[in-house]
């Protein structure tokens, strides 16, 4: 089985996993978020735009101290922009159908809410397969410091996400029921 097979499979399991648990609720998932973020304050936080069954970060985004900017997909093998938000912003529909502001200022955010299919304690995350994040990650942090938080259900970690060598690491993961002890440092790929 080649590595786009296993992740593919993985996806399929992650995308079920994930909608149980949103159908389980959220609790008080955002308001943990917020907490956590609140250290970073004054910096550029990115957030993102809801989906499906993706966890919402929204009030956190909202609450947060600094500006905010959510993804903008540019083309396909490309890394994110950044577009500024704020909470009632006009939204139109972008690539993917996820939601972007319909203006606003290119921002580079120091912070990211980054979504997720599934994760595991080494700090790796299976995402939708684009590898826009993994792009957008590797470019931010040769130009300046960056951190990655993941945000997902509990029930998304798994023993091992399936990676290669374009993965990047997050620095953190929080869920509903906390953050998620991220084993150092990383392992040898």
């Amino acid at each position: 089985m080649t590595m786009a097979e296993v992740k593919a499979a993985a996806r399929k399991t992650a995308f079920a996993t994930r909608k149980a648990a949103f159908a389980a609720g959220q609790g008080q998932a955002a308001e943990l978020l917020a907490d956590a973020l609140s250290p970073h304050a004054g910096k550029v936080l990115a957030g993102y735009m809801p989906m499906r069954t993706e966890i919402d970060p929204l009030p956190a985004m909202a609450a947060h101290d600094g500006p905010v900017c959510v993804p903008v997909i540019m083309g396909a093998a490309q890394p994110l922009r950044f577009r500024e938000w704020t909470p009632g912003c006009a939204l139109v529909p972008g690539e993917f159908g996820a939601l972007i502001p319909a203006e606003g200022a290119w921002l580079e955010p120091a912070v990211l809410i980054v979504p997720l299919l599934a994760f595991d304690a080494r700090g790796f995350r299976l995402g939708y397969g684009g590898g826009f994040y993994d792009r957008t990650l590797q470019g931010l942090r040769a130009r300046h410091d960056v951190v990655a938080v993941g945000f997902a259900f509990a029930a998304q970690e798994v023993a091992e996400v399936p990676i290669d060598a374009t993965d990047q690491r997050l620095d953190a993961v929080l869920t509903e029921g906390g953050p998620v002890r991220l084993l150092r440092p990383p392992p040898a790929m």
